[in-house]
């Protein structure tokens, strides 16, 4: 913050070694951008701090680049696969540099986007520097001494590293925040962890021609909780990328200038085996609230001045979450301390891989685990009229029905469309809509949706509920009027 900078409300000291605020943001991603939004419209005497640098993760290093290079796969692909269609075509040949320019420069132009947003609010509310709390009201950052009603945590999440890999692997052992600065594609790549950024990278990356081993702690690739579905993806996934199951923690070693893992040399390693919370170095304890506890409906630390938002809580670490979370803790950190409960929206996940895979509303093991009385509906894309004319008849769909209400309430999904259809499922569940209802919805002909329709028919008849009446019924079986 430059000096004679000040915002009206927003006060200094005369030299400048204590600024006093309303509500002090720590972190300027999602969450906290979000945060600060919310936070202005009571009190401009708000500010944000951030330690290393604007821009978001989803921009930076996330949602947007990694699209950027699974669009690139996807495009090499459709190549490979147009035969298939009886159309000849030759074998791709990737260029790795240029593939990687275009994902370098779409993520600065994205990235720029939140640059111009952040530079657009008053200088004097953005302080830059690495905060810790001195006190239950004051915060340390680079030397100045905040003061501020009530505090606003954002500071994300980091990817979580084996012990003694960085000492072990040096500058062979990458994260995925790296890949997106690389000049040229890799010939060869160890990835480790098979949650949603391993598999989508390690797919992107086996389509544009890199050597790739997927090694997953478990027996478990992606996010799927159904154990139907579950064992589907890794015979999906296995067919295209090599899978080491169950691999536990792998003892990889440098090998010359190549990472070995047993008898496979590679020519680095990415680590995406999960995510942890950015607490360290904070000075919590001076706050004297003990253990984190959140309140996702209000963002609030116990009943305390200070509220967490975003991936730092480790609590749903999506964008569209973040956001949320975000605005809820701004506008309760300045209203404090008169907090409001707010709604949050239906879950919703999907992961970018091919097959691609939804999760909407509660999943299958979340249902389990709080012995919810449920019914599936299932149906299988092998045969599904649109999947098979675009050959991307792969996968399966269950969806999951309250006993007694027909009240839908979540579904799993692996396979084409899922980021679409894990949309429609989320609204129905958000909405409360019963399967009947959703039923009675319109499917068009010929689309991948009617693979919903067939699923939500099989669950209606399994659910046993009295029909409804005739004449309100959209989607009833009336072929014996019909044949009479």
């Amino acid at each position: 913050m430059g000096p004679g900078l000040s915002l009206p409300g927003l006060s200094k000291d005369r030299l400048m070694t204590s600024l006093s605020c309303d509500v002090a943001i720590i972190g300027a991603g999602t969450a906290g951008m979000a945060a600060y939004r919310a936070a202005r419209v009571h009190t401009e005497r708000v500010l944000l701090i951030e330690a290393t640098h604007y821009g978001t993760t989803c921009a930076r290093v996330g949602c947007m680049p990694s699209k950027l290079l699974i669009a690139a796969a996807d495009a090499a692909q459709a190549v490979r696969e147009a035969h298939r269609f009886g159309v000849q075509a030759e074998a791709p040949r990737v260029d790795g540099r240029a593939v990687m320019q275009r994902v370098r420069s779409e993520r600065d132009r994205f990235v720029g986007f939140v640059l111009d947003t952040v530079r657009g609010w008053p200088e004097a509310t953005r302080l830059f520097g690495r905060a810790r709390f001195t006190g239950p009201n004051t915060l340390d950052v680079a030397g100045q001494r905040v003061e501020a009603k009530s505090f606003v945590i954002a500071t994300g999440s980091h990817t979580r590293i084996p012990a003694g890999w960085r000492e072990r692997l040096g500058a062979k052992l990458l994260i995925n925040e790296d890949v997106f600065d690389w000049q040229d594609l890799p010939r060869s790549l160890a990835v480790y962890g098979a949650g949603v950024i391993g598999l989508e990278l390690a797919l992107a990356l086996r389509r544009l021609g890199v050597r790739v081993r997927l090694f997953a702690r478990s027996e478990r690739v992606g996010p799927l909780t159904d154990p139907e579905l579950q064992a589907l993806a890794r015979r999906l996934f296995a067919d295209e990328l090599p899978l080491t199951l169950n691999a536990g923690v792998p003892d990889p070693v440098l090998d010359g200038d190549q990472v070995r893992i047993g008898d496979e040399r590679f020519d680095a390693m990415l680590c995406a085996a999960g995510r942890e919370p950015n607490l360290d170095g904070l000075g919590l304890q001076a706050l004297g609230l003990g253990k984190p506890q959140l309140d996702r409906h209000t963002g609030q630390w116990g009943d305390s001045h200070v509220f967490i938002a975003g991936d730092v809580t480790d609590d749903r670490p999506l964008l569209h979450e973040a956001a949320d979370a975000g605005r809820i803790a701004g506008d309760n950190a300045a209203r404090w301390p008169r907090v409001h409960r707010r709604p949050r929206r239906a879950p919703l996940a999907v992961v970018f891989s091919d097959p691609q895979i939804a999760l909407a509303g509660a999943s299958h093991a979340e249902l389990t685990a709080a012995g919810r009385a449920f019914d599936t509906g299932r149906v299988s894309f092998a045969d599904q009229g649109r999947s098979r004319v675009m050959l991307v008849n792969r996968g399966g769909l269950h969806v999951y029905a309250e006993r007694g209400t027909g009240r839908l309430l979540g579904a799993e999904m692996i396979g084409p469309a899922a980021e679409h259809l894990g949309h429609l499922l989320a609204w129905s569940v958000q909405r409360g809509d019963t399967v009947q209802q959703m039923l009675d919805s319109p499917f068009y002909h010929p689309v991948v949706e009617e693979g919903l329709r067939t699923a939500l028919r099989q669950l209606q008849s399994d659910l046993h509920l009295p029909p409804p009446p005739i004449e309100t019924c959209l989607d009833c079986d009336t072929s014996a009027e019909a044949g009479a």
